[in-house]
């Protein structure tokens, strides 16, 4: 039986493509921070303020500024919309009861868009939340 042929030795690493995330300005990972750019308003606006040249960190960020905005749009209507109604004699506790379900629906839904974005950014894909994700890329002059 004829022996088999030997294997070559790897060749040397040389330079060639970054294989590994690259590091942003706050000196993590893109993916990483990207993805804690994703926490409603707050991780947004620090990381939208911190990073000056990732865009995919800044899009991420921007994405969140809106998000959480749009969170405390909403809050502050259902408050208002709940110091009013809730008062008013007789349908008073049902607009109270239709209020929350509301409020709950709302809370879910951002909370859903919160896990998405933030799986969608660790894992290096750009994803744009619907309706916000296109507002985001036009306050960042992309197109």
């Amino acid at each position: 039986m004829p022996d088999p042929e030997p294997i070559p030795p790897p060749s040397p690493a040389g330079p060639g493509p970054e294989l590994g995330p690259k590091s942003t300005s706050s000196g993590l990972p893109s993916n990483v921070a990207a993805a804690l750019a994703c926490i409603p308003l707050i991780g947004g606006i620090i990381f939208y303020i911190v990073e000056k040249h990732d865009g995919f960190v800044r899009f991420y960020a921007m994405q969140s500024i809106i998000l959480g905005g749009a969170w405390l749009l909403c809050w502050f209507v259902y408050s208002v919309a709940h110091w009013i109604l809730t008062p008013i004699p007789a349908i008073g506790l049902f607009f109270s009861i239709l209020l929350w379900l509301a409020w709950a629906l709302v809370s879910i839904a951002i909370l859903v868009l919160f896990i998405v974005t933030v799986v969608k950014a660790f894992t290096g894909v750009r994803w744009e939340i619907p309706y916000i994700g296109p507002m985001a890329r036009k306050q960042m002059g992309e197109t």
